[in-house]
């Protein structure tokens, strides 16, 4: 039987290849990292790499990161180092989507469950939540209940 430690590990090097390892600057271990690496300023470039790996428009992913698409580009064309709390963010939604394939075992089906309706989030679209401060947790917590067969 396969350890959650193992699990854990495996998730984390997964993050870091769709964020690009060589534009992830350490390990990451666990949430707590995402802080850490936030501190010290990530690449714009991490935002792109988010965007190709789950194939996503750039404004998508604006959306996501609550910004404007031109923010963005802007951002990119300077290739701009993220303030703490939008690379935080981008750790965050990464991981989310990324654990939302893992419980859906596939890509199309979660993105089909991020745009419905559901019950556990008050009848609000998951897609919904996930610029709001806090709803990232939220809609993880759910995908969590799903993994684990509990109603949701």
């Amino acid at each position: 039987m396969i350890e959650e430690k193992e699990i854990t590990t495996r998730h984390y090097l997964k993050l870091s290849e769709i964020l690009g390892r060589e534009d992830v600057p350490a390990n990451i271990q666990s949430p707590f990292d995402f802080i850490i690496l936030a501190n010290e300023g990530i690449s714009v470039r991490m935002i792109l790499n988010f965007s190709k790996y789950f194939n996503l428009t750039k404004n998508t992913v604006a959306e996501l990161l609550n910004i404007s698409e031109p923010t963005l580009y802007r951002w990119t064309k300077a290739n701009k180092k993220l303030e703490r709390n939008f690379s935080v963010k981008l750790f965050e939604i990464a991981d989310l989507f990324l654990y939302g394939e893992e419980v859906f075992e596939n890509r199309d089906d979660f993105f089909k469950w991020l745009n419905l309706p559901n019950e556990a989030l008050g009848g609000l679209e998951p897609k919904e939540l996930i610029e709001i401060p806090g709803g990232v947790s939220k809609v993880k917590d759910v995908l969590g209940r799903i993994e684990y067969g509990v109603y949701s």
